[in-house]
């Protein structure tokens, strides 16, 4: 498991266990239901493109400055964004063996994952109050 030492103080707003839990297991149907890109570049881009509904990150990633310019992005066009601890975690919730450092859900009219992310908006809304 990753320390405390390990996760970076700008790595603002992390989510606490419950909400990592939460966001891991959405991670996790979104790669099911086809509506996940890993990879900073990848989120970059779903954000650019208007199609990003949420942007996780790890905060255990180092250097962090690879990934600050997504909160950027995503305050820029009004997308929720949050870190979580554990790069590891990112990636197996992603289905792959290789940490993931960052990861976007993306938009999909009528996707049975809709209230979901709802919901993990609001409580992600609730980190930065």
């Amino acid at each position: 498991m990753s320390s405390e030492s390990d996760v970076n103080p700008k790595a603002y707003p992390l989510a606490d266990a419950k909400l990592t839990k939460d966001i891991l297991d959405l991670v996790h149907q979104a790669q099911n239901y086809r509506q996940l890109r890993k990879g900073a570049n990848e989120a970059t881009k779903t954000l650019n493109r208007g199609k990003a509904e949420l942007i996780i990150m790890a905060a255990d990633t180092t250097p962090i400055e690879i990934l600050m310019h997504l909160p950027l992005l995503c305050e820029d066009k009004n997308v929720p964004y949050v870190f979580v601890r554990s790069k590891q975690a990112l990636g197996r919730a992603c289905g792959v063996t290789r940490p993931v450092i960052s990861t976007s859900i993306t938009v999909n009219e009528g996707s049975q994952l809709t209230p979901q992310i709802q919901t993990l908006k609001q409580n992600i809304e609730k980190l930065f109050t």
